[in-house]
């Protein structure tokens, strides 16, 4: 499988109209919120300092957006864009000079607005597995999506506002566990519709 064909795989353009599942991405989804939430609730000492160093932490953010730099060149090198086709070499060779001037230039927050950045990107195949399906239980992953959508775009314009969070949520035990419990019923409840109606 090529790149043009993960493309269209993930992003239901193959003309058979098979793509990356609903209840594949459910099941993903869910694990991951329940593995992470569970963990970050009965390490919380360990998961608040890591939540805390997070913002600031050069490496995370470096490593953060050189994963948002290669999503993005799968991106423009394999999605239609129409009367923009043109631009696609210009494009492809913009990203990585971005990718450096933001490492250097933008060292402020830049792990929150990498986050931000793949809180984003993250989003559309999430959107794409739920869309047009007939279960209503399918809003799970689309406020999931929507919810990373407009926090991503907070992330990245006024990144401070993960920090913020963070010191908020870290102040008390009893904020932590709401935080992080509600964490994993939502990802049981991803996981139960996945299995169960997906």
């Amino acid at each position: 499988m090529n790149l043009q064909d993960l493309y269209d795989y993930i992003f239901h353009q193959r003309p058979d109209g098979v793509g990356l599942s609903m209840k594949a991405t459910g099941i993903t989804l869910g694990l991951l919120l329940l593995v992470g939430h569970l963990w970050a609730w009965r390490s919380a000492d360990k998961a608040m300092k890591l939540a805390k160093d997070f913002p600031r932490h050069r490496l995370a953010g470096i490593v953060l957006l050189t994963v948002c730099l290669m999503w993005s060149l799968f991106l423009v090198s394999s999605m239609d864009m129409g009367e923009f086709f043109t631009w696609r070499k210009n494009i492809l060779m913009l990203l990585p000079v971005a990718y450096f001037m933001v490492v250097i230039y933008v060292p402020e927050f830049l792990a929150v607005r990498a986050l931000g950045s793949l809180m984003l990107l993250a989003s559309m195949p999430v959107l794409c597995s739920a869309f047009l399906q007939p279960q209503i239980s399918r809003l799970l992953l689309s406020i999931l999506a929507y919810a990373w959508i407009i926090g991503g775009m907070f992330f990245v314009g006024m990144p401070y506002l993960l920090r913020d969070g963070i010191q908020w949520l870290s102040q008390s035990k009893g904020r932590w566990n709401l935080a992080t419990l509600g964490g994993v019923a939502y990802g049981v409840a991803l996981l139960i519709a996945a299995v169960v109606a997906y």
